[in-house]
């Protein structure tokens, strides 16, 4: 199958039935975004823990909606629409199979595996299902990124684009012992911002992790990676998850440089630029140095309602949306690089640990999962 196409629902004026997998914290934010949408309706709960599956349903005011551990069970006594994979990343890889083999469209939460070989055999199995399987990459759908990426477009030839991420988050759990925190559990956000705002792809990346002496963290919080994005522009990414103090958002700080100017965001409000005096000469929208509000805001909503918007649009149209899988994977791709990166200390190309990958999801598929992924001409199914 083509690698954008999957199989729409024609609308027939009723809102997409939807399952929830996964009832801890994401998970009942999802289910909270499931109740506020015109467009979808809860189907059922699961969860391993079929009282937590019970309260959550029963939390998100739906106290007569199925809950149950069983995936399966529940998609034969529900018959819904679509799937939204709310566990956690180790259990992405079973639960969207099972979705997918099941017939059904998923939307789940980033990454969209644990693994980059695991994403790959999820590409295939979404090729030989023929439905629709989305990343949510809830941060793109933020109105100040919209008008980020607007004025950005402004700037003529992009140069460089960079990240400042300085937070000192006290999670506790899994993250505090992680071998690669920042990059594995957050770094996908800005990565996938990154490919979003310069409509690149990454080329190659240098990076080195550290994790500073008064860290809580076992793995190293602190990462700088810089990437060769196509077109040539480099994307450098510096962050801490152990730097208390002149903190800046959870977006992250931005800043973007091109042949006309410059323009920077700090993650929460409305960018700023500074064109040079020749651009705004040209009849651009607003004078050198001046600060604008927000570009119109996309016509989805912000964060993952508006991921479950253009989803839902995405299946009632057949039109691909943001997120659709074969892209997704790239985002995916620059973490795993960035992490044999630090693991190396050398530079590594995207397309080499694209290829690795995809040797390694070969010997994890079977059947016709790894027919699929063999007949692929190029390592990440076309993406």
């Amino acid at each position: 199958m083509s690698t954008d196409a999957f199989r729409a629902l024609p609308g027939n004026g009723s809102p997409l039935r939807v399952l929830v997998v996964g009832a801890g914290a994401m998970g009942r934010a999802w289910l909270r975004a499931v109740e506020s949408s015109p467009d979808v309706e809860l189907a059922g709960v699961v969860d391993l823990d079929p009282l937590v599956a019970r309260a959550a349903a029963d939390g998100a005011g739906a106290p007569g909606v199925p809950a149950g551990a069983d995936l399966a069970v529940l998609v034969h006594d529900t018959a819904p629409d679509a799937v939204v994979n709310v566990t956690v990343p180790a259990a992405h890889l079973p639960v969207t199979l099972g979705a997918l083999g099941l017939g059904l469209p998923v939307l789940g939460e980033k990454p969209a595996a644990a693994t980059l070989p695991e994403a790959l055999c999820l590409i295939a199995a979404a090729e030989l299902s023929g439905q629709l399987f989305m990343v949510s990459q809830s941060r793109r759908y933020h109105p100040e990124l919209a008008a980020f990426k607007e004025r950005a477009r402004r700037l003529g030839a992009l140069g460089i684009l960079t990240t400042e991420f300085f937070k000192a988050p006290h999670f506790g759990g899994f993250r505090e012992t992680m071998e690669h925190p920042l990059l594995l559990d957050m770094a996908i956000h800005p990565f996938d911002t990154a490919r979003h705002l310069l409509d690149a792809d990454p080329v190659s990346v240098y990076c080195q992790e550290y994790n500073p002496s008064w860290s809580w963290y076992a793995g190293d919080a602190a990462t700088t990676a810089v990437f060769e994005m196509t077109g040539g522009t480099r994307y450098l990414y510096n962050g801490s998850w152990c730097s208390p103090g002149l903190e800046t958002s959870w977006n992250g700080a931005w800043r973007v440089s091109g042949a006309r100017g410059s323009a920077r965001w700090n993650g929460d409000d409305p960018p700023e630029t500074e064109e040079t005096a020749e651009t705004a000469e040209e009849g651009t929208a607003d004078a050198v140095g001046d600060r604008g509000g927000a570009a119109p805001v996309a016509s989805w909503g912000e964060g993952i309602e508006g991921s479950l918007a253009e989803f839902t649009h995405a299946l009632r149209t057949g039109t691909v949306p943001m997120g659709e899988i074969h892209d997704n994977v790239l985002s995916l791709a620059m973490v795993a690089s960035a992490v044999l990166s630090a693991r190396t200390d050398r530079r590594v190309r995207v397309d080499d640990v694209l290829a690795t990958a995809h040797a390694e999801a070969l010997g994890l598929a079977g059947g016709e999962v790894r027919d699929v992924l063999a007949s692929w001409t190029s390592a990440a199914g076309g993406a």
